[in-house]
Parts: structure tokens; C-alpha cells; sequence
């Protein structure tokens, strides 16, 4: 945003890699006041200060000396998953781990505090959660690093997800939100993330499925390349099942398994049925395409029967057949530039899905 009334303004803000603790100052070589045609220059201090917990420091040596403590900073909760990613930079393999935690876990509710401001500078819309309610799952990432033989931890980034009740007896996990912190953004963290989170899930029998609060378009993306790397080998997305076209079976197998509900496995089996399709063959290229196309065309139809209402209550010059024709050859050319960009889009996953 536009902070106005400032000269040369800074805003100084940083975390410390570990525990996040937090330095915030400002700093200008001039700032309006009144005696400036009556105007008063953006309280921006007291705007940062609305996000960003008490306790942070002011001063840059009391800042200094917390980096001395980092030695003690420790990962929250439970350890589920470690893995290492190549760092070209570096020349080496750089570990990382994922944990999952809860309020109970001492000294994660502050540290939460600080971590969730991460929100409002890199995610447009985004809003603090309430963190007394005990539905709640945290799943951090963390780098591993050895520095002067002492092994430190770094925060890479984090999901929040949400158990819903589902009647009678299962719950629903939802993904609330995701961030994986920009220095550490595309390296596959939260690819290994959201897979450590779908296995946790998995082995818990009153877990119905797993979903997604609003997700955006690079979490679609996102998801649909650890789904399809977690069905690929279920016996019901064999090739020769995918020929035969989305089956029951793929949904009972993929929710029992898994815990993707069918609009997902929808999407998955779409995906792997264009890596068993030779798209160079007519017949194999047109059956995908009518495929994909009759689960796109639901929208149109719906479409369709407001129109046939609509020709009901309206008079016959209200509804002309050249509007209807006109409407039709719009819906032909929508219904194909979406199987188009679809196709474009499982096209990337399967060519990342090929190099994983």
C-alpha cells in the first residue's frame, strides 16, 4: 500500500529464522505534520503493530543477542516426516522436516503468534484463525542445518487444517491455510507438505476425506500432482481400468485408501487416462476428449434448461432463434477452450510427475 506523509520512509522488520522472534522499527528522514495544509501523515507504526504480537524488539542489540539463543530453539510437536532437497547454491543436500502440532505443545501458541503475521504480507485476504479452538492441526516445516557444530532449525513454512463433524461418526480435514515462506518457494516444500498431511490423515479410520477452504489456483495445481502421485499405483487407475472410462471403483478405492472424495478423483483419473492415451491416435484422442467433455458440459446444460424456463415465461420476440444459435456456438467455444486449458494443465503434471 501507499503510506503517505513520509520522506525517505523504512519500514524495518525481521524474524529470526528459528523461534521468529521479531525486530520492528521505523525510520524517515522527514514526516509531515498539521502546519502541512492541515493533514497528518499515516500512522503506519500502530497499522504493523495491529498484526504483529507484543514482546518484539525496538533495538538492535537486544535483536543481536536473541540470535545467540537460537542454539535452544527446538521444532514443536510431532515429527512426521524428514527429507533432503539438493541445493545447487550450496552443493549439498539440505535436510528438512515437517512436524505436526497442536496448543498443548509449550511455547507454540507465541511462536504461532508470530508465524501466522508471515499471512498478511505474502497472502492477499488473509485472516487470523481462532487458535482456542481445538479442531485445529498445525503442520510446520522446517530446514536442518548444522553452523558452528550446532544443529539449528529454520522456519520454511506451514498448513492449517480444520476437523469438521460429519455425521455420524467421521471427521472432515479441510485445508484452511498454506504458506511456504519465499526463499524457500520452489524448491517442492509444499508438495511434501500437503503429502505428509494427506499420509497423516490416511491412516486414521474416522477420516472421511480430505478437502480445501477456497483453494487457489496453485493449490489446485499443487494438489493435483501429490493425488496423482498417491493413486498411480492403485490397481483400479491401471491402464487398462482407465480405458474403460471413471468407475465406482476409483472412487470407493481412491476415499477407503486415501481420503479423496470423488470430485478429486474425477480430476486424477482425467490426468493419468492422458498418460495412457496416445493423443496422436484419432480414436483414442476423440473418446478422452468426449471424456473430459461431458463432465464440462454440466455447467452448459444447466445453462440450457434456464434458457428453455426462460422461453417459457418470455414472448417469442424476447427469445429469437438467432440469439439461442449465437448462445449455443458461444458455448461450444467456451466448453472447448476449457478442455483445451485443462489438457494444458495435466500436461504439467504428468511432465513433474515424470521427473519426481
Amino acid at each position: 500500500e501507499v503510506a503517505f506523509g513520509y520522506k525517505g520512509l523504512k519500514i524495518l522488520l525481521y524474524y529470526i529464522a528459528g523461534n521468529l522472534s521479531t525486530f520492528f522499527r521505523i525510520e524517515y528522514t522527514s514526516k509531515v505534520n498539521e502546519k502541512f495544509d492541515c493533514v497528518e501523515a499515516d500512522d503506519v507504526e500502530s497499522k504493523i503493530r495491529e498484526i504483529i504480537p507484543p514482546g518484539f524488539c525496538t533495538n538492535t542489540d537486544d535483536f543481536v543477542s536473541l540470535l545467540e539463543k537460537e542454539v535452544n530453539f527446538k521444532p514443536f510437536g510431532m515429527l512426521l516426516h524428514t527429507y533432503s532437497i539438493h541445493n545447487e547454491e550450496a552443493g549439498e543436500d539440505i535436510t528438512y522436516q515437517i512436524y505436526k502440532a497442536d496448543m498443548t505443545c509449550p511455547g507454540f501458541r507465541e511462536y504461532h503468534e508470530r508465524l501466522q503475521t508471515f499471512l498478511m504480507w505474502f497472502i492477499e485476504t488473509a485472516s487470523f484463525i481462532d487458535v482456542d479452538d481445538e479442531r485445529w492441526n498445525y503442520f510446520l516445516v522446517f530446514e536442518k542445518y548444522n553452523k558452528d557444530g550446532a544443529t539449528l532449525f529454520a522456519t520454511v513454512g506451514y498448513m492449517t487444517v480444520y476437523n469438521y463433524y460429519v455425521y455420524p461418526d467421521k471427521t472432515r480435514p479441510r485445508v484452511s491455510q498454506m504458506l511456504i515462506l519465499p526463499p524457500f518457494q520452489g524448491e517442492g516444500h509444499g508438495a511434501q507438505l500437503l503429502e505428509t498431511v494427506h499420509r497423516y490423515y490416511m491412516s486414521s479410520p474416522t477420516v472421511l476425506d480430505i478437502t480445501a477452504e477456497d483453494p487457489s489456483e496453485n493449490y489446485v495445481k499443487l494438489r493435483d500432482f501429490v493425488l496423482v502421485k498417491l493413486c498411480q499405483d492403485l490397481l483400479c487407475f491401471s491402464p487398462v481400468k482407465l480405458m474403460q472410462g471413471f468407475s465406482q471403483e476409483m472412487v470407493t478405492e481412491a476415499q477407503h485408501k486415501l481420503k479423496i472424495n470423488k470430485q478429486h478423483t474425477r480430476r486424477v483419473y482425467e490426468i493419468l487416462r492422458l498418460r495412457a492415451t496416445n493423443m496422436g491416435d484419432a480414436e483414442q484422442s476423440r473418446s478422452y476428449r468426449l471424456d473430459v467433455k461431458r463432465r464440462l458440459i454440466g455447467p452448459y446444460k444447466k445453462k440450457q434448461r434456464e434458457l428453455a424456463k426462460m422461453r417459457r415465461c418470455l414472448r417469442p420476440e424476447e427469445m429469437t432463434n438467432q440469439l439461442n444459435q449465437i448462445d449455443l456456438n458461444m458455448q461450444r467455444e467456451q466448453l472447448e477452450e476449457s478442455f483445451q486449458q485443462l489438457v494444458s494443465d495435466y500436461r504439467r503434471v504428468l511432465e513433474r510427475l515424470a521427473q519426481a
